[in-house]
């Protein structure tokens, strides 16, 4: 073997070698809070896998707290978010991508401007918003803020503006309406980016706390995020055992669904563009 195609090799796998380093510190604190979790508390900080194994702190934080009411406003709270902000970002991207009407640029300008405004700057505001509609303490009340996703109507928009012109002709020859040539050629070929974008907004309301730490007061109306925190707060105390349950409980379900779709997750981000 030459030094001009060992040279490559040993590039390669130093690559490679780095690659699963940076993975696993990523992801140790992860899998320390699954260890720590499950384990006594005389052995949390061992390394033997033999014994101490138990299931009592996570059974005690769930008893402790309405968990099963915040699982159900969270799933409830995301779900109906992500819903409406692709109905919207769909026709408001739509009509950006393929209409000339006065303004179209200015709207856009405005879109854009969204994107570079960080949400706690609004807090102010959304709450005198949120209050003056009689919102406070409400699942609708939390969403209302996130409805129109800037960043939903920019992706669609630039995915819409690559469909082919020769598409949308034969859609209209055929008799399809504007809406119909939405939903029939449109939106199959931004399918990924809607799939993509879906992911990243359940991913982050799913994590949202501040918002939902302002707007709420009731455990009616608190999502999981809210909730574990409240029931965890230093007032009272950190208790380790309780805080790793308490993180599982909260992150269980989105590892779940990535582990189940994560195929279609990867490839969703690929073909879609987002980093």
């Amino acid at each position: 073997m030459n030094r001009t195609t060992l040279l490559p090799r040993i590039s390669d796998k130093i690559e490679v070698g780095m690659a699963w380093l940076l993975g696993f510190l990523w992801i140790a604190p992860l899998l320390y809070v699954f260890w720590a979790a499950f384990r006594q508390p005389a052995v949390a900080l061992t390394l033997n896998p033999f014994q101490g194994w138990t299931f009592d702190h996570v059974e005690s934080v769930w008893n402790a707290a309405p968990f099963d009411r915040y699982f159900m406003n969270t799933v409830i709270l995301v779900s109906s978010l992500v819903v409406v902000q692709l109905i919207l970002g769909v026709l408001a991207a739509y009509a950006l991508a393929r209409y000339t009407f006065p303004g179209r640029d200015i709207v856009f300008a405005f879109v854009l401007l969204q994107l570079m405004i960080f949400p706690e700057i609004l807090l102010t505001e959304n709450y005198r918003l949120v209050s003056n509609l009689g919102l406070q303490d409400t699942i609708p009340g939390i969403a209302i803020p996130y409805a129109a996703s800037a960043f939903c109507i920019f992706l669609l928009r630039q995915q819409f503006k690559t469909v082919p012109s020769e598409l949308v002709e034969a859609a209209e020859i055929e008799g399809a309406s504007r809406l119909e040539t939405l939903w029939k050629v449109y939106v199959p070929i931004a399918r990924p980016t809607i799939v993509a974008f879906g992911l990243v907004s359940i991913s982050f309301h799913w994590n949202n706390f501040l918002w939902p730490l302002v707007i709420t007061r009731s455990p009616e109306s608190r999502p999981i995020t809210v909730g574990i925190v409240r029931f965890l707060s230093p007032e009272t105390g950190i208790d380790f055992a309780s805080l790793t349950a308490g993180t599982v409980i909260v992150v269980a379900p989105l590892l779940a669904l990535f582990l189940l779709t994560q195929r279609q997750f990867i490839q969703s981000f690929m073909r879609s563009g987002i980093k």
